[in-house]
């Protein structure tokens, strides 16, 4: 298994981009997610604090309340383009595994603090190195992927469509945060 972890998050002419980069391993895995999942993801690496909880931090609630611990969550395979992964959880002192969807075991593994796997096969199969620029090495033409301000901006999108009007005021203030730093360097 390699270790890995969220590198940054995107959105690409195709839709919404998890790329998941080897700790000690010079390849990423690109994978394409559902536009909650990404939203889940895109405001905690982006440290917005919502009033409530959404999925998968009440997902997380729960294992607290039960008890159960996630140990990790693992990328664990690639079927015909779709990616497959579990979250293995301590119930009562056993490992017990839970198949996921990847995007939802990566949103759950950021709130929870515990170390994300790509399966050696499946690195092998779909993993790629990118330059510095966002681009794949052996492809000129892969799309850079956009800065911090950008990834907030599609994220308050989402968040004014779905009439998440509390979580869209603090994406709108963390950008403004931002752009207020760029104005200022």
């Amino acid at each position: 298994m390699i270790r890995v972890k969220v590198e940054r998050m995107f959105l690409s002419n195709m839709g919404f981009v998890v790329l998941l980069k080897g700790e000690e391993d010079p390849r990423s895995l690109p994978i394409f997610i559902g536009a909650a999942e990404a939203h889940a993801i895109a405001l905690w690496i982006n440290n917005v604090e919502i009033p409530r909880p959404m999925t998968h931090d009440l997902m997380k609630n729960i294992l607290d309340c039960a008890e159960c611990r996630v140990h990790r969550v693992v990328v664990t395979d690639l079927k015909e383009g779709t990616f497959y992964a579990n979250i293995i959880l301590d119930v009562a002192g056993k490992d017990t595994v839970v198949d996921s969807r990847p995007s939802d075991a990566i949103a759950l593994a950021l709130r929870t603090g515990v170390q994300i796997y790509v399966s050696d096969k499946v690195m092998q199969e779909a993993g790629k190195v990118f330059s510095d620029k966002g681009e794949e090495q052996d492809d000129a033409s892969q799309e850079a992927s956009p800065s911090e301000l950008e990834q907030l901006k599609d994220s308050l999108e989402i968040a004014v469509s779905e009439e998440r009007y509390e979580d869209a005021a603090g994406i709108r203030d963390r950008i403004r945060e931002l752009e207020h730093q760029t104005t200022q360097n």
